[in-house]
């Protein structure tokens, strides 16, 4: 098999990339972290709960938005229950499953923090770009998503992040 290698415009647009989104974890993590004491994935976790029907997702269906392994999960989820922002109940409908629930606290801090991340992620993206480059950043990542979705799924027997059950590959 021949390597197709990066073509130089390939090669400047990927490391571009690379910097762009380091740079951009980076920011954020630190907003949150000086903001509310947490990483970007703990904030994550709160705020899609926080959309959530009554507040609350199955473990896996959390996972598998937030595009992570079900252990790097747990272990976040674990750390924001002894904060007091999550709690895990028993799935009323599978023994096995769990359900990951906002509480009330985890609402609270969700509300104080999301003006100042929003900031952030306006200044560090969104403020940057016209309104087309919006546009085709949506259309560029969703693109790679589903790529990489349809890829892995039948490539592998559906090893997607979120349901492999630990962080090695």
């Amino acid at each position: 098999m021949t390597t197709r290698w990066l073509s130089p415009a390939e090669q400047r647009a990927w490391r571009s990339y690379i910097s762009a989104s380091s740079l951009l974890e980076d920011t954020i993590d630190r907003g949150l972290q000086a903001e509310a004491g947490m990483p970007h994935l703990y904030y994550s976790i709160l705020a899609r709960l926080s959309e959530a029907p009554e507040r609350r997702l199955r473990m896996t269906e959390l996972a598998e938005t937030l595009k992570i392994t079900r252990s790097r999960l747990t272990y976040a989820v674990t750390r924001l229950e002894k904060d007091g922002t999550v709690r895990r109940e028993g799935c009323p409908t599978d023994r096995r499953g769990h359900v990951a629930v906002l509480t009330d606290e985890g609402m609270d801090l969700v509300e104080r923090t999301a003006p100042g991340h929003v900031a952030t992620v306006r200044a560090a993206v969104f403020d940057r770009l016209t309104p087309e480059q919006v546009g085709q950043l949506e259309e560029i990542c969703g693109a790679i998503t589903r790529a990489i979705q349809d890829e892995d799924s039948a490539a592998r027997g559906e090893d997607l992040p979120w349901r492999r059950r630990s962080c090695s590959p």
